[in-house]
């Protein structure tokens, strides 16, 4: 049962990669949903290649804190793809994650596709609950909290269809993405002792 969860959101040439490393948090004897606080954030430079972000999340990975204990889970989407198979080289094993405008989960080679609403209702509950801890002490910690309050939901009222963006244009959302993968994957599945290993690991 892991007790880590590295969600990685990666940049493109414009974005931030973000890394946000969530503990997992359980009350073993009291009837208490687990609550997750967040350990480490982390933009690396703009622009940072990934073969250096690859090297960078390894470094952690390895660390007396983290390794063997944490769940590496990666936004696959878009550039993601290549970028999971150089973890995998590496020798991690990243969960990917594709994010779509679906209204299910649904397995992937080595992960899973999630629809961005699942990601982002799952944080808001655990934001807006207190589960979702954050310290303040944190390099980052305020550039997180602000990214969640700009989150929003705009909804086409042709379609009726959802999405969830920051609320105005020039506002990151990539630790946001990050926490969310994070805490979708631990609060999914972080309390089984054997995680599932989706098709294609």
């Amino acid at each position: 049962m892991y007790k880590y969860f590295l969600g990685l959101d990666l940049g493109q040439a414009q974005d931030y990669t973000a890394i946000v490393v969530v503990e997992r948090k359980d009350f073993m004897y009291e009837d208490k949903p687990a609550e997750y606080h967040i350990r480490h954030i982390e933009r690396p430079n703009l622009g940072m290649p990934y073969p250096e972000i690859v090297e960078l999340v390894k470094r952690m990975l390895n660390t007396p804190q983290l390794i063997r204990k944490t769940a590496l889970v990666v936004d696959k989407t878009g550039v993601g793809g290549p970028v999971v198979d150089m973890f995998r080289r590496a020798g991690l094993w990243p969960v990917a994650v594709t994010i779509t405008a679906g209204n299910e989960v649904t397995i992937d080679s080595g992960g899973y596709k999630v629809p961005k609403r699942d990601l982002v209702s799952n944080l808001q509950v655990l934001f807006q609950t207190g589960r979702l801890k954050v310290a303040a002490e944190l390099k980052e910690a305020q550039i997180l909290v602000q990214e969640l309050l700009n989150f929003k939901v705009k909804i086409n009222l042709k379609t009726a269809h959802d999405s969830y963006e920051a609320w105005r244009e020039g506002i990151h959302d990539d630790l946001v993405l990050a926490t969310a993968l994070a805490c979708w994957y631990a609060e999914r599945f972080g309390n089984k002792r054997i995680l599932p290993k989706p098709k294609g690991w």
